[in-house]
């Protein structure tokens, strides 16, 4: 792996020219033109009557994943283009240019899943059963008995087009309210003013001064946002709303899970096993915070770090950790996260109007990844350094199927990059000689079940009662606000001393609107993970090719049928999720053992 590594990515090999490309523009020129021919071919299609006229659409269906593939490019690129400096307006024209064009491949993708719906179930089965339509039988028939139980096909390409300017309008506008946040900070320098990304940095700060300062700028100028971004939130749930009331769902769940791909009995056995677990999370937040000094953790405390870390880890060696420790597991793993690495895929640099946060995006006509973060050295930053590239290398191991049976779930999306980030922590705690590196390392691996175990599911408790609330009427800030700290109290059991009324306007997930419910597939993806890495133990190295055999069926199952296939387990018994409990419980014994 050549060293020393770019901070920043390289885009130029996708479109060159950034916000400015004429090649990105001449994309979405020849994009639009496509798109109105596959809208032509599908409002001339009708519901085969015979086997043999299901060949006339082999046509469609290829376009289809044509655009589809082309859309995600391009809408990925905007994004990009948005999160590495917020205040390219060109970046913004180019994102509503696309979400324009995606919002009419969607109208005509419901067209075409009504001629999916009224095609008889003995055509049906014949159809499906062809060699050239049999590998996307599984996404097919999926998205025909979703359009069952949606409006019309007319009405649901209205709800489309309105959503442009409306849903995912409400979802930019909360875009300009993070790049408007400005909060000022003072170090021996003076005082500068720090973007969202760059004060959520300081909120892990070693010193405890620090990060508590932050955090009381951090809620005042979240605070003085909470009207706009009440009104964003609101909007965007009447809207979700009123669409799943004209489709006749009740259950705010229903299209999350459905997107996942999973029940609601496997999500309630996992909350339920969660739940249970949480006395021992208890036992070490209540012994961290007596390492620390304190009565009792804030929420500001909670990733404060115990132990003795060697310091800041310069970026280049966080690379080299993790491909060391990926290598351990799998060479495969390993030599696709040097290939990142060296072609610049990564975007690490610590400045002023970079979005918050960290993602990764795979570009399906280019077969590449990018993977965005701001990198300031801490064990925290190589967690989600891992995670990143675990989510490119499941998109790497699609690379060679159709684009339809790309499209996995983000719970088990969310299960490859845990899966990442538990090889390197549990690789580097081992690894450690040192007492106070190895508690240092430990803690930092404990921290990521508070996350999923507790943080997560106050953000899924808080967006759970939002959504009932909303049903009645408009939610303001200050309820917003209450039923947040609510939902803190409730997931972490009481045991803060202070909680983050204002999380619900600083945290970008509630403001997504490609999915739903951007939370507890975070937790699925993390229990999944650590099952599987406990199998993996069990296993040895043999389990490589199981794990990789298991990503690649990620888009072409239900979560249920997967780990049927793969691992032979029932997701509606407690046994595999209570097995990745007993991990994190050991690592949770040891470090209570430790600090006794």
């Amino acid at each position: 792996m050549k060293q020393p590594l770019s901070l920043t990515w390289e885009l130029e090999s996708i479109f060159p020219g950034g916000s400015s490309s004429p090649q990105f523009e001449e994309f979405l020129k020849q994009l639009e033109a496509d798109i109105e021919t596959l809208r032509q071919q599908v409002a001339a299609s009708v519901s085969p009557a015979d086997s043999e006229s299901t060949k006339s659409l082999d046509s469609v269906i290829e376009l289809l994943q044509s655009c589809s593939g082309r859309l995600i490019q391009a809408s990925e690129f905007a994004g990009c283009l948005g999160a590495q400096n917020q205040q390219d307006k060109g970046a913004v024209r180019l994102s509503s240019k696309v979400t324009g064009l995606r919002a009419g491949f969607e109208g005509i993708s419901s067209q075409f899943d009504n001629v999916l719906r009224q095609t008889s179930d003995a055509v049906w089965t014949e159809w499906m059963a062809r060699p050239e339509i049999a590998p996307l039988a599984f996404v097919l028939s999926e998205s025909r008995d979703l359009a069952r139980e949606k409006m019309s096909p007319e009405l649901e390409s209205l709800a489309l087009e309105l959503a442009v300017d409306g849903y995912h309008g409400w979802s930019e506008h909360y875009e300009t309210i993070v790049g408007s946040i400005q909060i000022p900070y003072e170090d021996e320098e003076g005082t500068k003013q720090l973007s969202a990304g760059q004060a959520f940095n300081k909120l892990d700060d070693e010193d405890p001064k620090v990060r508590k300062a932050m955090f009381r700028k951090w809620e005042e100028a979240w605070g003085g946002a909470a009207d706009y971004c009440a009104d964003t939130l609101n909007h965007l749930a009447g809207f979700r709303l009123k669409l799943y009331k004209g489709r006749g769902w009740e259950d705010v769940l229903k299209e999350p899970l459905d997107i996942n791909r999973m029940s609601h009995t496997t999500l309630d056995v996992m909350w339920d096993v969660i739940t249970k677990s949480k006395p021992a999370l208890v036992s070490y937040l209540q012994r961290k915070a007596k390492l620390l000094g304190m009565d009792a953790l804030a929420w500001v405390d909670v990733e404060a770090p115990v132990g003795k870390s060697s310091g800041k880890i310069p970026y280049d060696q966080a690379a080299k950790d993790i491909v060391t420790q990926f290598r351990k597991f799998s060479p495969k793993l390993a030599d696709f996260a040097e290939h990142a690495f060296d072609n610049n895929w990564i975007e690490v640099e610590d400045r002023p109007a970079k979005r918050p946060g960290g993602f990764c995006v795979s570009f399906p006509e280019s077969k590449e990844s990018r993977i965005f973060m701001t990198y300031s050295g801490t064990p925290s930053n190589v967690s989600t350094l891992a995670h990143e590239l675990g989510h490119a290398y499941h998109s790497f191991l699609l690379d060679d199927q159709p684009l339809f049976n790309q499209n996995y779930a983000m719970n088990v999306a969310e299960t490859a990059s845990t899966f990442a980030e538990v090889i390197v922590s549990d690789a580097q705690v081992k690894a450690a000689a040192d007492p106070e590196e190895k508690l240092a390392l430990l803690e930092a691996k404990i921290q990521n079940s508070v996350a999923f175990f507790m943080n997560i599911h106050a953000r899924f408790l808080f967006e759970t009662r939002f959504y009932e609330k909303r049903k009645e009427g408009l939610v303001n800030a200050e309820e917003l606000s209450a039923l947040m700290e609510e939902a803190q109290k409730e997931a972490f059991c009481g045991v803060l001393s202070e909680y983050h009324p204002h999380f619900w306007a600083s945290k970008l997930h509630f403001y997504i609107t490609d999915v739903p419910f951007y939370n507890f597939p975070y937790t699925v993806g993390y229990m999944f993970s650590t099952g599987l890495y406990r199998l993996a133990l069990e296993q040895g190295a043999s389990f490589a090719d199981k794990y990789d055999n298991l990503l690649r069926d990620t888009g072409v199952m239900t979560l249920e049928d997967l780990v049927s296939k793969h691992l032979g387990v029932d997701l509606a018994e407690p046994d595999f999720w209570q097995g990745a409990v007993d991990l994190i419980v050991a690592d949770i014994n040891e470090f209570l053992a430790m600090t006794n």
